[in-house]
């Protein structure tokens, strides 16, 4: 009974796992099935692999396997012709294919950033806390019991504590008389009698001494010196009190080794993310090979038998073709949504009024035969990666133009919002499709879109890309809108 319980608690979170693959490829072929009843095509290709990417990064990858069989599966069963058989005609195998080698790119690359990722970080914590560890535990033995003793001028104990005796391993009536730097092999810093002359003229001294106990083993100690004056302001005596700090000296030892190896595990992290790169750029390059092969032969397919093509199969290649340059933006918003991640911030002082109207005049194109009214305040100057704020800006402008489209005269704001005193708040607001406020969280993921693709085109990509950049500066992101009556974009950045 005690075995089959612990078997139930052990396959329940798996069961879990893989229920979450059945039930979003299932809430994605619904949701796709839905739509092309109302007419939108081409749907069910983002559909399914938001279920794939959703999976992996929640489940992992044996639910992401089931994921993407299961996509193949309803992708061929419900949306390749002909309909409602497993049946793959050889002129929709390119789609079909690209379809499962893009799901599977990227289910592994989600699942080994994922895990290098969180190995790394786990490395880092467990690291972090042996060091603060280490540190409490360094600090903790100044608590110790202060050992004291007395000497003469002449250096002969006249005076031996208890703490003494534990510590040194000396009974009283064994030190007492005797010379202590002779007794405890005293090794000093500097000159003995450099140190002397300074505890003569200023009546104190301290230092770090190296001494021996009875048994012969070797100690640190911190030692205070103060001189003891008769009535004639003659020295007469040395007290001394001195703690052991040994296996504080051991430990701080100890935390430098872990500092090293922290710094090599930063190399290793380094490393990783240049590795990381490489395969980023071998996914871009390889994989958009094939699509520039299936685009171009696809283009020169359908001038070439255009003719005696009928209506649906005309569709056919348009879809193709379209879903080819889909892949590809995915693939490049992808792909520089993870550099941003890695790139080192360049930090200067950036103007940002200057960056705004060089981000305007990049608009431009975009604008024409628009009626949008602008309305710009004067933006501070702050402290950042020109480059990536630069980026912050493209990005919340783009979405103000590109969701203002269907609005007779668009209205564009840009100014600073109220903040503490050290940070800058800058705000992007418009007047157009907006948003509803219980999807707000969703607005900053990867690959999450609020609105069809047929009615405002994009990848879901550019908001996560400013909530990355933001956060690396160590400031905020957040939105508000209303469907039909805007939306504004907030982010702050510290000051310096």
């Amino acid at each position: 009974m005690a075995s089959s319980k612990f078997y139930l608690r052990k396959a329940r979170p798996a069961m879990r796992r893989y229920s979450l693959a059945i039930a979003s490829v299932a809430l994605s072929l619904g949701a796709a099935l839905v739509l092309q009843r109302y007419h939108f095509r081409g749907v069910e290709f983002p559909l399914f692999l938001f279920a794939i990417a959703l999976t992996v990064w929640y489940a992992g990858v044996g639910p992401a396997i089931v994921a993407v069989v299961l996509s193949s599966v309803a992708f061929d069963y419900f949306f390749t012709e002909p309909l409602y058989t497993l049946y793959v005609r050889r002129s929709d195998l390119p789609y079909y294919i690209i379809f499962i080698l893009f799901a599977s790119l990227l289910t592994w690359f989600s699942a080994v950033r994922r895990r290098v990722e969180r190995q790394l970080l786990q490395s880092r914590d467990e690291l972090q806390q042996e060091v603060a560890l280490r540190t409490q535990q360094a600090s903790l033995l100044n608590l110790t019991h202060d050992t004291i003793f007395v000497r003469d001028m002449s250096f002969v104990i006249t005076y031996w504590n208890r703490g003494a005796q534990e510590l040194y391993g000396w009974a009283a009536q064994e030190a007492i008389g005797s010379r202590s730097d002779d007794l405890l092999a005293t090794i000093f810093p500097a000159p003995l009698e450099d140190i002397l002359s300074e505890l003569l003229r200023v009546g104190r001294w301290e230092g770090e001494l190296k001494r021996k106990k009875a048994d012969g083993t070797e100690v640190s100690v911190a030692s205070r010196w103060s001189l003891r004056l008769d009535e004639q302001q003659r020295p007469v005596a040395i007290m001394e009190t001195s703690n052991d700090i040994t296996e504080r000296r051991r430990r701080e030892e100890e935390i430098r080794g872990l500092n090293q190896q922290l710094g090599r595990r930063s190399a290793e992290l380094e490393v990783v993310n240049k590795e990381l790169e490489a395969f980023a750029y071998s996914v871009s390059h390889d994989l958009r090979a094939p699509l520039r092969h299936m685009s171009g032969y696809a283009e020169l397919l359908q001038k070439k038998v255009s003719s005696l093509l009928d209506e649906k199969s005309h569709r056919y290649m348009e879809m193709i073709l379209e879903s080819a340059k889909r892949m590809g933006n995915l693939i490049d918003d992808l792909l520089a949504f993870s550099r941003i991640g890695r790139a080192e911030k360049q930090k200067t002082l950036v103007n940002l009024d200057q960056l705004l109207k060089d981000v305007l005049g990049e608009l431009r194109q975009e604008t024409q035969g628009r009626d949008i009214v602008w309305k710009i305040d004067t933006l501070p100057v702050c402290y950042g990666d020109r480059s990536m704020l630069r980026l912050v800006l493209v990005n919340l402008l783009s979405n103000a133009v590109k969701f203002t489209r269907l609005q007779p005269q668009a209205k564009i704001e840009i100014g600073c919002g109220d903040g503490s005193k050290d940070e800058i708040v800058v705000f992007v607001r418009d007047n157009g499709a907006g948003f509803d406020m219980k999807y707000v969280k969703k607005l900053f993921g990867v690959f999450q879109r609020l609105h069809q693709t047929e009615a405002f085109e994009g990848t879901g990509i550019g908001l996560a890309t400013v909530q990355r950049i933001i956060h690396r500066h160590g400031g905020h992101v957040r939105a508000e809108g209303a469907v039909d009556q805007g939306a504004t974009f907030y982010f702050s950045i510290p000051k310096s």
